[in-house]
């Protein structure tokens, strides 16, 4: 797959997964706001009604006093009806609405029919509407006898001086509650009640605390004694008595501490569509991941078969054009002709067997088939004894080593062969990647630790890439990749390096700067059994 066309699949898809978070996330504020409102809508319809009931609960209390009040001294006035009949008078206040209720039984006397019981005709007025007693003449003209007449005058004279007194009753009212005080004017039980059943019929059963206050802000009393006044500063408020003088008024305050969860919970059906898109997400960002690290050791791969190719047609080259030389009849075989091709087929024979060991000791260490031979070692001989060996070669270059053993305890558990494969290999890419207008030069240090021998190798080399310095002991990564082939290799050295020192149970790390050459250090365990 190209790189253009995994980019682009990349770019939709990560636009596509914005664009979804997006509107899943509008959703929820849109959901969660839609909730609140609904919550807020319901609250205050409680606290209205709770507020609405109290004032009526206050006006019924003054009303029933009243009243009674009032029917003593109207009864004290007139007295009972003495007229072969009787008056009787009802007071009620139910629901917020007052009743006036009266009954007139006055004996009628029909004159057909002398000498024969009345009868008895009741009416019930209520105000404001006045009805009259009527009663049948005998003979059912309709007339109004006088007595009729004199109980209807006593039935409208009633009425006036009731509707006095009623009128009275809410003066009384209005002057006297400003002569109370808020503890007098509200049953607490009765407004505990009464917020507690509003909220339930308003689908409200979350805990709540809530206070009672003077239009000032003095606490009159508090729900329970765990209730945080400061928490009031984010709540619900109603005024009660909100016609009196604002001095007299009172305000409830309510606040909902789980409010947020609640909320929360409510949108809750929201939650399994993020998870599923979150997965999503991750298992996309995963198979790009897999994609690309594909792609990179597809080049990776390639590179390694151009840089075999090339390793292997060298030396193929060189046997076949000495092999080539001794079947030529025409030159003359002299012992020293003989003694030189053989010495080239032989060396390139010993070089390819070099690069084909490389990837097989790859490959046995990818299968953990290659066991370590650990035994004691003295790490500063072994490698003074690689110095040695790679001084020449480092000097037929111009190039310089400075050795500098530091260490009081030399000895580590170390498999011989390998270890010396790795300080070989760390020298050798130093001539590698060396500086053209600069003679190389090789510090090598060995130092110790607590419970560690450190050996350091730096160079005054080209140095490596931030970005190639996180990837150069990965198997098959070079830093000139392609078919440049003005540095020789597999990319496997620095990967067999990173494999044998983990499995000496060690560490190793590279510095570097692009320009100013490369370090790597070593850590080995002296305690390794």
């Amino acid at each position: 797959m190209k790189k253009s066309i995994v980019w682009i699949l990349s770019a939709v898809m990560c636009v596509s997964f914005v664009f979804l978070l997006t509107l899943q996330f509008s959703y929820i504020k849109k959901m969660t706001d839609m909730r609140y409102q609904h919550f807020d809508e319901s609250v205050t319809r409680s606290l209205y009604e709770v507020a609405h009931k109290l004032e009526l609960a206050e006006a019924e209390r003054y009303l029933e006093e009243d009243i009674r009040e009032m029917i003593e001294r109207s009864e004290s006035n007139y007295g009972n009806l003495s007229m072969d009949g009787f008056y009787s008078q009802t007071f009620s206040f139910q629901n917020g609405s007052f009743s006036f209720s009266q009954t007139i039984q006055p004996p009628i006397q029909s004159p057909s029919t002398p000498g024969q019981t009345p009868s008895l005709e009741s009416t019930t007025p209520t105000m404001p509407s006045l009805q009259i007693p009527r009663s049948q003449s005998d003979n059912g003209s309709g007339v109004i006898s006088e007595r009729s007449r004199i109980l209807q005058q006593r039935q409208l004279e009633r009425y006036l001086t009731h509707k006095e007194l009623i009128d009275e009753v809410i003066y009384n009212m209005i002057v006297n509650t400003g002569n109370r005080t808020l503890a007098q004017r509200i049953d607490y039980s009765t407004l505990a009640n009464e917020l507690a059943e509003e909220l339930s019929q308003n689908g409200i059963n979350i805990p709540y605390h809530f206070i009672l206050t003077t239009n000032t802000g003095r606490v009159i009393y508090t729900c329970c004694k765990d209730a945080n006044p400061n928490a009031f500063d984010h709540s619900w408020t109603q005024v009660v008595f909100h016609n009196d003088n604002p001095n007299r008024m009172g305000v409830i305050r309510v606040y909902f501490p789980t409010l947020d969860d609640y909320i929360d919970k409510s949108v809750g059906f929201m939650l399994p569509s993020l998870i599923f898109i979150a997965i999503l997400m991750v298992t996309f960002a995963f198979t790009l991941f897999v994609i690309t690290r594909q792609r990179k050791i597809t080049e990776m791969k390639n590179d390694f078969v151009n840089n075999m190719t090339h390793e292997f047609k060298t030396p193929i080259s060189t046997i076949s054009l000495a092999a080539q030389m001794l079947n030529d009849q025409s030159l003359e075989k002299t012992p020293q002709l003989l003694k030189h091709y053989s010495g080239v087929i032989n060396d390139e024979t010993k070089r390819l067997r070099f690069q084909v060991e490389k990837v097989l000791q790859m490959s046995m260490f990818e299968r953990q088939s290659n066991t370590m031979k650990l035994k004691e070692i003295d790490v500063d001989e072994l490698i003074y004894g690689v110095i040695n060996t790679f001084k020449l070669k480092v000097e037929n270059i111009g190039g310089t080593i400075d050795a500098q053993f530091e260490t009081e305890d030399p000895f580590a558990m170390a498999d011989d062969m390998h270890f010396t494969n790795v300080i070989f290999n760390l020298m050798d890419n130093a001539v590698k990647y060396k500086r053209a207008d600069v003679p190389l030069h090789l510090e090598v240090r060995t130092w110790n630790e607590p419970g560690k021998l450190m050996i350091s190798i730096a160079d005054n080399g080209i140095g490596i890439k931030k970005d190639d310095l996180k990837k150069i002991f990965d198997k098959f990564y070079r830093v000139h990749t392609g078919n440049r082939h003005d540095v020789k290799g597999f990319g496997l050295g620095l990967a067999y390096v990173k494999q044998v020192i983990t499995n000496h149970k060690g560490t190793i790390k590279a510095e570097s700067e692009l320009g100013n050459g490369t370090k790597f250090i070593i850590s080995l365990p002296q305690n390794n059994e």
